[in-house]
């Protein structure tokens, strides 16, 4: 792991030499796949003639290839077949999604960043202890594939824990057949009690269901901290969900000046970005060897239907960008659906800013996730809470009524005065965000935010009732329309 940092520098010193010979490389490999004779790979000299002839795609355009893979064929996104699919629920579309997992996008994508990670954090913390106890990770479940029964699908943190080599599956816990049952209910319990007597020193995870499992971990052992039952314990490597609201929450179980957390990108697409600094939340160095080519759409971009894209070399420092990856699991000028901005271009580090779908902008706000997890954190400095959860939606105009905000917030410790809660939620909003606060110049367009309290254990009613307990699912933070809410109020 050592030796890896060394190739890690080499990336952030010449970034665009490695993502150009991943380029060629990429096009080279696929030149004689369907896609590839479809779309003239090996002829393509260049990233611009790759941009000219290859249409950005959403999973509905690549949806007709991936199924051909899913059922057996050979050689139509990447050479070969596809053994494994990681099934992504999304959270605007009730239809799941399946990614294709190449035997190059385990090793050189999903294993890699792993590896990395580890190799990261020691080179970090070289007095580090990890590698003496136990990784706690949580993962989804596997099934067979209905097309197909010689491959398999489920959650992506499920298909890398199968084909883990033996002594990575020795250095975890639990034990493989509870890692991935199916049932969330049955498996938190299983996973708690298995373990519990484990010398666990790292956990890596989603933030939502670790704490849930921990919570679940101190009913059963009657203590009141995660550091009674695992004194080792000194990681926590997250992703998945924006920590912000969750790091009270863990502060508040695991009480150690020794603890550390580490975000992560990954995703069933791939694995993106690792935190590299101390200090420095949220912010993640992009990885660049990863079998990932990365182009960016503009913010002012995103709702053309084929948005022009712009290179790694263009890209400006704090502006928000679409992310298109073309990848060696067979995904071409694929839009994940994040937006992402550059907070620094030497090395390039990014931040998540939220979802291309994911969004408030029902009356021009422009509302995204980054600046929702801003505000909750800042009203809950301000009033002592913790949130647990939380989603927010529209309230439409109706006859003479101005729009507004609703937010569903899930709170583990209520604020002290929710009024204060709501005032400091809407003023940060206006302070980070000029078209929110341009619409609430003297109520002019939109109400002050009207928030309701759920009571514990709503939003994991929600998923139960959705079928999406566990594994990558989560809460929709932000909606441009009120389904989710609708639902969620049905329970309150």
């Amino acid at each position: 792991m050592k030796k890896r940092i060394h190739q890690i520098d080499l990336f952030r010193k010449y970034p665009h030499d490695v993502q150009s010979e991943l380029f060629t490389n990429l096009l080279q490999t696929a030149k004689n796949t369907d896609w590839g004779k479809k779309y003239g790979y090996a002829e393509i000299s260049s990233p611009e003639q790759f941009r000219q002839r290859v249409p950005i795609s959403a999973y509905e355009d690549l949806y007709p290839e991936i199924e051909r893979t899913m059922k057996g064929e050979a050689n139509v996104l990447w050479p070969g077949t596809v053994s494994w699919f990681a099934k992504s629920s999304g959270t605007t579309n009730a239809r799941s999604k399946y990614i294709p997992v190449t035997k190059e996008a385990l090793e050189d994508c999903h294993y890699k960043g792993g590896k990395d990670m580890l190799g990261i954090y020691g080179n970090l913390n070289p007095d580090t202890k990890l590698f003496n106890g136990k990784m706690l990770s949580i993962g989804g479940s596997l099934h067979s594939n209905e097309f197909n029964p010689n491959s398999q699908v489920g959650d992506v943190s499920a298909v890398i824990m199968h084909n883990l080599p033996i002594w990575a599956e020795m250095a975890r816990t639990p034990p493989l057949k509870i890692a991935l049952m199916d049932k969330w209910e049955e498996k938190i319990e299983a996973m708690a009690e298995a373990a519990i007597p484990e010398n666990v020193t790292g956990i890596s995870g989603v933030p939502t269901w670790t704490f849930v499992l921990l919570n679940r971990i101190l009913e059963i052992t009657g203590k009141q901290y995660i550091t009674e039952v695992w004194p080792n314990l000194e990681l926590f490597a997250h992703g998945a969900v924006a920590f912000g609201p969750y790091r009270q929450l863990f502060a508040d179980i695991i009480p150690s000046d020794k603890m550390h957390y580490l975000e992560i990108y990954n995703a069933s697409e791939g694995f993106f970005g690792i935190q590299d600094q101390a200090g420095t939340e949220d912010e993640m160095l992009l990885m660049l060897d990863y079998g990932v080519y990365y182009e960016f759409i503009p913010a002012d971009q995103f709702d053309v239907e084929q948005p022009k894209t712009i290179a790694l070399d263009e890209v400006e420092l704090n502006k928000n960008y679409a992310l298109v990856i073309s990848t060696n699991a067979g995904l071409w000028r694929y839009k994940i659906g994040d937006t992402i901005r550059f907070t620094s271009l030497e090395p390039y580090r990014i931040k998540i800013s939220g979802r291309t779908k994911h969004y408030i902008n029902a009356f021009g706000e422009e509302v995204i996730i980054e600046n929702a997890e801003a505000a909750i954190t800042k009203a809950c400095e301000h009033t002592g809470a913790i949130v647990a959860n939380f989603t927010a939606a529209p309230v439409y105009f109706e006859g003479r009524n101005r729009g507004g905000h609703e937010w569903v917030i899930e709170f583990k410790r209520q604020p002290n005065d929710l009024q204060q809660f709501t005032f400091e939620l809407d003023q940060t909003l206006r302070n980070i965000n000029s078209d929110y606060d341009a619409k609430r110049q003297n109520d002019l367009a939109l109400q002050a935010p009207l928030v309701q309290v759920a009571p514990a254990g709503t939003f994991y009613r929600w998923l139960s009732q959705k079928g999406k307990l566990g594994g990558q699912h989560k809460v929709p933070r932000l909606s441009n329309t009120r389904e989710h809410l609708e639902e969620i109020l049905k329970l309150l």
